[in-house]
């Protein structure tokens, strides 16, 4: 479970991470810190995927659209908003097997800080890797002001406590 272990006498260590046995379905966590999103952070991020479209780094060309800005690109916020749920939910993954369903229901720009909570919607263990376990849960990523802006789902397959390489790394 998320928090700490003892690991001697007046010593923990950081336990980070969920394993198949932590997930219950119905559980929501919310993720913490928030992260609020700059516009360096679009611009590099639109670059350095390549991604032409001037709405997301054209102030000019921005302007007269209907948002009248540059929008954060959708994909950077899927990044964002995956990232915040991996030290509760896919800390102790062995595989991400997809991502379906997602949705982009209001705009993000520069300056919004975003928010995250994921819903364990479904568990059960592998039938082919003993040990594992898939679990599917469903992501929300909220403004500060409590506008739901993306949810996805998604499924991981993940260790079963005691078989994770954090327990062989002595992690």
């Amino acid at each position: 479970m998320v928090g700490s272990r003892e690991i001697g006498p007046q010593r923990y260590r950081a336990s980070p991470g969920r394993y198949f046995e932590d997930f219950t379905v119905g559980d929501v966590y919310e993720h913490r810190p928030g992260r609020t999103i700059a516009e360096t952070d679009n611009t590099w991020f639109t670059l350095l995927t390549m991604n032409t479209h001037p709405l997301h780094f054209d102030a000019a060309y921005a302007a007269h659209s209907e948002f009248g800005r540059p929008l954060v690109n959708s994909a950077l916020t899927l990044s964002i908003v995956t990232g915040m749920s991996v030290a509760d939910v896919s800390q102790h993954a062995i595989a991400n097997l997809g991502w379906t369903d997602i949705k982009l229901s209001a705009p993000v720009f520069a300056g919004d800080t975003v928010y995250a909570e994921t819903e364990v919607l479904a568990k059960r263990p592998s039938s082919s890797r003993p040990h594992q376990g898939i679990v599917t849960v469903r992501t929300r990523g909220t403004k500060a002001d409590g506008t739901v802006f993306m949810t996805f789902d998604r499924s991981i397959l993940t260790a079963m406590r005691g078989h994770g390489v954090a327990d062989r790394a002595n992690y």
